[in-house]
């Protein structure tokens, strides 16, 4: 399918902001630049925002809390921001996050993990587990209901989800209802059939994940630790249910393909679609509304 008409307007839309690839910027520039573009998002109103601070090896966690409704037990999601685990922070998110919390009626804890190059892997990984824990651990202190956790991130964050789920189940806690990974980071390979299909002209760029992987890995051979690939696991058993959001003109599309076949075949149930002619980072209608269907299923929302 040619590149759908929303993907063709979201690239319009940065060219006119005149966005640059990361791998042309320096590390303080990419995150300027990603402040800039989020910006532009409009914001819902949710009744009731929070921020905490918890702490993590690595320093302290900052979260923020996004309430749909003040009176009641929610549900969880814990969200992890995308930029290849160097760009993106709290605010980046904010639009996203207010969404998915109206919209799945759940309590979203966006966590602002640590991010590289000063704090390489495992850092953010470490950081996402950690959070992860404490929401779990003290779910009825900030409102939420510990039974009905998830995880939740859009590339790079969709990465960290990934790895949480693996290290809750390797570690034993905390217990995780479902995992919805958007355009998902999952392997430390360049070489798919979609990285060179879709090297250049859809936003993210194959030379944009080569400058992201640099950053985050501080060996290659970090690469092939399935916290940072999870794709790379070798039993992806005992892990929970999972929705897949995959892009047709994304360089990480086989790569997402592949974890919701290899996820299957260990006996996840995994839901996954791949929207055709969109993009790295879209938020289409369709697949938002499917997240948040599978979200609230999962969660049991009524």
């Amino acid at each position: 399918m040619p590149l759908h008409p929303d993907a063709q307007q979201n690239l319009d839309e940065r060219a006119a902001l005149g966005a640059r690839n990361v791998q042309e910027l320096s590390v303080a520039e990419g995150r300027a630049q990603s402040l800039r573009l989020a910006a532009t998002a409009p914001r819902e109103r949710v009744p009731l925002i929070r921020e905490l601070k918890i702490p993590g090896a690595y320093g302290t966690i900052p979260l923020r809390l996004y309430y749909p409704n003040e009176n009641k037990i929610l549900p969880i999601i814990v969200f992890f921001h995308g930029g290849g685990w160097v760009l993106g922070n709290l605010e980046t998110d904010d639009a996203v996050c207010r969404q998915w919390a109206n919209g799945v009626r759940a309590l979203v804890v966006s966590v602002n993990y640590h991010h590289a190059p000063e704090d390489k892997f495992p850092a953010a990984a470490e950081d996402a587990y950690t959070a992860t824990r404490w929401v779990s651990e003290h779910a009825a202190e900030i409102g939420g209901d510990a039974s009905r956790l998830a995880v939740a991130g859009k590339s790079a964050g969709g990465n960290l989800a990934a790895a949480t789920t693996l290290m809750a189940r390797d570690r034993g806690v905390p217990p995780i209802a479902f995992q919805l990974l958007w355009v998902p980071v999952l392997d430390h390979n360049l070489e798919t059939r979609s990285y060179h299909d879709n090297a250049e002209g859809y936003g993210l760029t194959r030379a944009d994940m080569t400058w992201f992987w640099n950053q985050y890995l501080a060996h290659p051979s970090d690469g092939e630790n399935p916290y940072a690939s999870p794709l790379r696991a070798k039993d992806l058993s005992k892990l929970p249910p999972a929705f897949v959001v995959i892009a047709q003109y994304d360089p990480l599309r086989d790569e997402a393909v592949a974890y919701a076949e290899k996820l299957r075949a260990a006996g996840v149930a995994v839901e996954s679609r791949c929207f055709e002619g969109m993009i790295h980072g879209f938020v289409g209608t369709q697949a938002l509304e499917d997240a948040m269907r599978e979200l609230r299923r999962a969660l049991d929302v009524k």
